[in-house]
């Protein structure tokens, strides 16, 4: 597409329209061209934004931050505002540099002081002193922490530390309070309650939960029926897991039995399982009676050699120093071994502990209802009519039924479970198979087929709309605009004729001349008043043409095919 071409035919078209048409469509278009601009504005920027050119510099402020906050930028000579309670504003140009600026000079505050009480030490400082600011850190740490909860706006910690003491009898527990404020419409739940506790009794030595009172902003007590909340949600959770598990087994039943029953909706399958919730634990030894070596210990002893002489005599010399060597003895051998052996034997066992699982089933049962079969009647003479008859399943299906069902939940029938079959007759299936006319055809065959698509179609026939409008008008419009529609397009004729008064001035002026110019060349009176006016007209075109040569060339073009066609003119007439 030609667009200098369509555009250039527009300056045209545009040129030939009457006044009020102008007025009409450039209104039209100034119109939607501010509405453009308006709406792309209004959505990048908003209009509080594009009118003040403010931001947020702090929110949600306390009374005592936003004071001092005020303070800063009034000694900074920055303009600011409040749209609404604690929520400052400034100029978007300085709300970065601000925000560093008065962060910096510990403007606001969060609320809560912590250990950075401990940053800057005070000489002289008593040991008072350093146990008030602990305790005040340990507060705002535990406050800090509480405030991270996402129901809690902020909160104020209290602890009550008694000093130590060395008598045992006079010693006092430590204690704690907690007073949370919670955001509109939300509460905590029992497990938040009992963990802010915990958090709080972890924080102090010898602190124990039930020495930590937790209060909300009206003054109600929390956490004070611990025990019954907890055996509360125990107990929901006791029973969203039997749901759970008996729901399971429903759809395990539904899914075996569907395909040959005709479906899920011609089957009904309801689970009931009792558990045993209670908590056990056990623990066993068991001994082997075989006994088993534990250590073993074994002693020998041996000697080998000779009995000394016995010396004897008459007490002399010979008898006090005893055996001579060299004199012959008969003395016999000796040879001595002793083996000595313990054994230590000790009865072994194995000791195991057993912790019994969360849920036990202590019984179950299932109750299935299934559908028959359903086939057009027959008459007398064996042909089937468009009535329905429903025929119900013999013995031998509802038994393998059974089967399929004990096996596919794991029936134990020693622990008690009990599973009962019944074949019914579906009122639903019995209306779906009837036979159907027109109307019910067609709505079956759109909620089957088209009605998934519903989405996808209305796309489609935006698509189409887009398409046809685009074939139908842009297309014919654009290529009208490009050529020239000849029974449109006129063309304002020059003015060739010559106005009365002036024609005769100029023709008594010409005659006037023209007798002079004859008398001096001596032609005498044979002047000719049509040659004059022919002159006149054609002088008078000339000019014409010199000063609106494109009108000239069109109207000559106009004429030709003018004279060219003449059947086409008086047809399109």
């Amino acid at each position: 597409m030609d667009f200098k071409a369509l555009f250039s035919q527009l300056v045209v078209f545009f040129g030939k329209l009457t006044q009020p048409q102008k007025i009409i469509i450039g209104t039209a278009v100034a119109g939607i061209v501010a509405f453009l601009i308006f709406l792309i504005l209004y959505t990048s920027n908003g209009s509080t934004d594009q009118n003040e050119g403010y931001q947020v510099l702090f929110d949600q402020l306390n009374g005592q931050d936003a004071a001092q906050v005020i303070e800063q930028l009034e000694k900074d000579k920055i303009p600011y505002r409040i749209p609404r309670e604690n929520v400052i504003e400034v100029p978007k140009e300085v709300v970065y540099k601000e925000r560093i600026s008065i962060a910096s000079l510990g403007i606001p505050k969060e609320g809560h002081v912590g250990f950075e009480l401990f940053d800057k030490q005070e000489f002289g400082a008593t040991n008072f002193d350093q146990e008030v600011k602990f305790r005040r850190a340990l507060e705002g740490e535990l406050a800090r922490s509480i405030d991270s909860l996402s129901p809690v706006e902020k909160s104020s910690v209290s602890l009550a530390l008694p000093k130590e003491t060395l008598f045992v009898s006079e010693e006092v527990p430590p204690s704690a309070s907690v007073m949370v404020q919670l955001y509109p419409d939300r509460k905590l739940t029992s497990k938040q309650i009992r963990g802010i506790k915990k958090l709080v009794a972890a924080a102090v030595p010898k602190l124990t939960v039930e020495n930590v009172a937790l209060i909300d902003s009206e003054g109600e007590t929390l956490g004070d029926n611990d025990t019954a909340s907890a055996m509360g949600e125990l107990s929901s959770i006791q029973q969203q897991y039997k749901t759970k598990e008996e729901k399971k087994q429903e759809e395990k039943i539904i899914n075996v039995l569907a395909p040959f029953i005709g479906g899920k909706d011609r089957v009904v399958a309801k689970v009931t399982i009792e558990y045993d919730f209670s908590e056990q634990s056990s623990t066993s030894e068991k001994y082997d009676p075989e006994n088993v070596v534990r250590s073993e210990q074994t002693l020998e002893e041996k000697r080998d050699g000779a009995t000394p002489p016995a010396v004897g005599g008459v007490p002399g010399a010979v008898s006090n120093i005893g055996p001579v060597e060299g004199l012959n003895s008969n003395g016999a051998g000796e040879k001595y071994e002793k083996t000595t052996g313990t054994t230590n034997y000790e009865v072994s066992k194995t000791v195991s502990t057993t912790k019994m699982e969360f849920a036990r089933i202590k019984r179950m049962t299932a109750a299935v209802v299934v559908d028959g079969k359903y086939e057009p009647k027959k008459d007398a003479s064996g042909a089937p009519t468009d009535e329905i008859e429903y025929i119900a399943l013999d013995e031998t299906q509802l038994q393998a039924i059974d089967a399929l069902v004990k096996q596919s939940i794991g029936v134990d029938e020693q622990r008690g479970d009990q599973v009962s079959v019944r074949n019914f007759e579906f009122q639903a299936s019995k209306e779906g198979m009837k036979p159907q006319n027109t109307a019910s055809k067609t709505s079956e065959f759109i909620a089957t087929y088209l009605t998934p698509f519903s989405s996808l179609f209305k796309y489609i026939i935006v698509g189409i709309i887009l398409f046809v409008a685009y074939k139908k008008v842009i297309i014919p419009f654009a290529e009208r605009m490009l050529e020239f529609s000849r029974e449109e397009e006129e063309f304002e004729k020059p003015d060739l004729e010559i106005a009365d008064d002036e024609g005769e001035d100029l023709a008594e002026k010409v005659q006037q001349m023209r007798k002079k110019v004859e008398n001096q060349l001596g032609l005498g009176d044979n002047f000719n008043e049509d040659e004059l006016k022919y002159d006149v007209l054609l002088e008078k075109v000339r000019e014409i043409a010199e000063e609106h040569p494109e009108e000239i060339a069109s109207l000559i073009q106009t004429l030709i095919e003018e004279e060219g066609t003449p059947t086409n003119d008086m047809s399109r007439r």
